[in-house]
């Protein structure tokens, strides 16, 4: 069999771009902690410090959102319903982003310093309702990876011919490398990367077939093209038959199904929990209502585009390929060539990589706070808790492969596990919700409106199946109309019990509770919440989110849509072109912002790690001796390690002498406290403390009146790695430090002075 691109191709993509997308963002978290002062604590790590800002929201939301799904599944619905196909795709997963700024300001007004969702439904309900929606969380995370990985390693198989297990394996590597050492940070800045390339992506697509593409004849021969195809090949259910209408019973089938299903992967995903914990206040609201309107153009450009094509190019496809979400990659390959296979391909990867890290970081969290810290050490360190997340980060990320392939092997596709995911998560949404939105939410009835929910609508789903067909396999258990009944049962079930239970049995909840029993170690973290948690600007904040949210709620699933759809309305050339033109425009503004609105929000401190890389990198002027000129004319530098002992004191006093030559020299004083090279994942109130009495006993020590122009410096880390490092980047032309330290009596040299003899290229004086 041949494949329209090389094994090599894929390959590359697979191993070359995630390796070459964990380098750059790896280099950036560096750049961030060595620049910007950043503390790598474990808070820090699984939070993002809960300051990020609108731009960054915005496109970790799209980002986060962008599944395999979106770019696959959003054209085989244009495939199969014509134009109302893409639309409901876009608009049914679109408020789900939208709506969840409400709860999202909520827990930043209720429960402001909380680390997962779980953790609050624990400080809320108590122990045995966070059970079973810890339950939930870490299922819907697995029904999201497998669709990210089943998508991804399908479309690396239908394109370049490489087995979908060993795609399905090599997919989470780089995930996996970044997501490991930067945490959810680094999440972050591959969101931004993989935000921007998706959208250059889908306006190279729509560019190059409505615009420059001789078989299609643009906008007005695509709609030639598409009512060609309502003649020859009828869409039933459809107004006429038509590809260009939205008058489409399978369309708004599938768009209730969607709209379901998705309030699980988004209310029950710890991942949109995450974003809203690691923004800041001011930034929460805007960024999910922005977010969800500039994702709404991903589906809606990129489907009506390839999806489209696809049906005027008249693609033949088999259902197997249908079903896998092959309609985008094969309509791309058919019309742009290998160019636009791969195109697809890298955009596909990028996508499923960013989101699957999100899934990591919040499988993590769930893991190390809520299973760890909650029911084995309760007194976890920092320490403890970075280890245990990491280790999850690697066990979950090479369990990614090991989950698809067994799916595969089930006969499991794309579409199932999309159209089906609403089944067995969207009888939490409702309890989760109203735990955190409503006091007279009663814990014993949501926890148990949750699992009837779940039971109600797997019961329906398979019933319906059974009842029509005879048998529950997968072909039964696919029927549309099946999925849609267990669908609806699952949500409506659970809601209905939780609001009539609770109004029977009203709990009166005082959420000030949450904010003293969910507590945030990280001292300045804390400090700085306090700071910012402003109830009349939240409160403020939570009036606009819902106002605002339900409007645009209302206008993408009613105002816009069912006027169509009863009308039975099919398109006209003039209406079509303006329907392009709006998913045109709306991609292009949605590019814009997600491209210069983070840039313009960190311009300070990408400004400032140019600056300093620039300085590090200007050519050194030097005095006819070698000494460096370049620090306000400062004649030498020395860098002078103290550690309390006798030898360091009287290398303290060698720069005193050596003083009396020139007066013209500045001194770097420095205390490093040994410990682990694992500094990063210290807790801040410890390494606060530590650094404290590290500075105080540099301040302990009695200066030689002719050292005027001087730094104290305290370090925590390996003593000779620092001492070597902060020579480096002071760039230094002497370390003075004492011949054996506090620890070292009998040897000639100490530890720390024989392995710095090794680690340093600096000249070193001995005392």
């Amino acid at each position: 069999m041949s494949y329209i691109l090389d094994e090599s191709v894929g390959y590359l993509v697979l191993i070359g771009v995630g390796m070459l997308m964990a380098s750059v963002v790896l280099i950036l978290v560096k750049a961030e902690t060595k620049w910007l002062g950043t503390k790598k604590t474990f808070e820090w790590f699984s939070t993002a410090g809960r300051t990020v800002k609108t731009g960054l929201i915005v496109t970790s939301v799209v980002s986060a959102w962008t599944w395999a799904a979106t770019l696959l599944q959003s054209s085989t619905v244009a495939y199969q319903y014509g134009v109302s196909g893409p639309f409901w795709y876009a608009a049914g997963a679109s408020i789900q982003v939208v709506l969840f700024a409400i709860l999202a300001i909520e827990l930043k007004r209720k429960s402001p310093m909380s680390h997962t969702f779980p953790e609050m439904i624990n400080a809320r309900f108590g122990k045995s309702s966070h059970k079973v929606f810890l339950s939930f969380a870490f299922l819907t995370n697995i029904i999201v990876t497998a669709m990210l990985v089943l998508g991804g390693a399908a479309v690396v198989n239908a394109l370049t011919g490489i087995d979908v297990y060993i795609a399905a394996f090599l997919i989470p590597i780089g995930v996996i490398a970044y997501t490991l050492f930067g945490g959810l940070k680094a999440t972050f800045l591959a969101e931004y990367f993989n935000t921007a390339f998706i959208f250059v992506v889908v306006l190279i697509f729509v560019s190059a077939i409505y615009f420059t593409n001789e078989d299609i004849g643009g906008i007005s021969g695509m709609f030639e093209k598409l009512s060609e195809a309502a003649v020859m090949s009828p869409v039933e259910g459809n107004a006429a038959g038509s590809f260009l209408t939205l008058a489409s019973v399978g369309a708004l089938i599938f768009g209730i199904i969607n709209i379901v299903g998705n309030f699980g992967t988004v209310f029950v995903d710890q991942s949109y929990w995450q974003r809203a914990i690691a923004s800041r206040p001011r930034s929460v609201v805007p960024g999910f209502l922005v977010g969800g309107l500039a994702w709404f153009a991903i589906p809606f450009a990129l489907a009506t585009t390839l999806g489209l094509a696809a049906v005027a190019v008249n693609l033949q496809l088999t259902p197997l390929e249908i079903s896998s979400g092959l309609v985008a990659p094969l309509a791309a390959a058919h019309i742009l060539g290998d160019v636009g296979a791969i195109l697809m391909l890298t955009v596909l990867f990028t996508a499923v990589t960013a989101a699957g890290s999100a899934q990591l970081i919040s499988v993590s969290s769930l893991i190390t706070y809520d299973v760890f810290r909650t029911y084995i050490k309760p007194s976890s360190t920092g320490r403890q808790l970075m280890r245990i997340s990491r280790y999850s980060i690697l066990g979950f990320g090479l369990g990614m492969g090991a989950l698809a392939s067994v799916l595969f092997m089930s006969g499991i596709s794309l579409q199932y596990v999309y159209l089906a995911m609403g089944v067995l998560i969207g009888s939490a949404v409702a309890p989760i919700s109203l735990a955190i939105l409503w006091k007279d939410t009663n814990r014993y009835v949501a926890t148990a409106a949750a699992i009837i929910g779940l039971g109600c609508g797997v019961t329906v789903w398979l019933g319906y199946a059974f009842s029509t067909s005879g048998e529950i396999s997968l072909a039964s258990t696919s029927d549309m109309f099946a999925l849609l009944a267990g669908n609806l049962t699952s949500i409506l079930t659970s809601l209905a019990i939780t609001v009539i239970g609770s109004l029977f049995r009203p709990e009166n909840f005082n959420f000030s509770k949450l904010k003293h029993e969910i507590f945030v170690v990280d001292e300045t973290i804390r400090k700085r919440l306090e700071k910012e948690t402003n109830e009349e600007s939240l409160r403020k904040a939570s009036g606009f989110s819902k106002r605002y949210g339900l409007t645009l709620t209302l206008i993408l699933v009613v105002v816009w849509p069912i006027p169509l759809f009863f009308s039975n309305y099919v398109f006209t050339s003039t209406v079509y072109h303006v329907w392009i033109w709006v998913a045109i425009l709306w991609a292009v503004a949605a590019a814009s912002m997600i491209w210069i609105l983070p840039i313009i929000q960190s311009r300070d401190g990408i400004s400032h790690v140019l600056k300093n890389i620039a300085k590090s990198s200007k050519p050194r002027k030097t005095d006819k001796y070698g000494h460096d000129l370049s620090d306000n004319e400062i004649a030498q530098k020395i860098l002078v390690a103290v550690d309390g002992s006798v030898s360091s004191m009287r290398a303290l006093n060698y720069v005193n002498y050596v003083m009396k030559e020139s007066s013209n020299i500045k001194v770097y004083l420095t205390h490093i406290i040994e410990w682990s090279d694992d500094d990063e994942s210290m807790d801040e109130e410890m390494t606060i403390k530590m650094e404290q009495d590290g500075r105080k006993m540099l301040l302990g020590i009695s200066l030689p009146s002719k050292l005027k122009n001087y730094e104290r410096i305290v370090k925590l880390g390996d003593p000779a790695k620092k001492i070597s490092e902060l020579a480096s980047s002071l760039n230094v032309d002497t370390i003075v430090m004492g011949r054996r330290g506090l620890s070292d009596t009998d040897s000639d040299l100490g530890h720390v002075t024989s392995k710095l003899l090794s680690l340093s290229s600096k000249p070193i004086v001995l005392v």
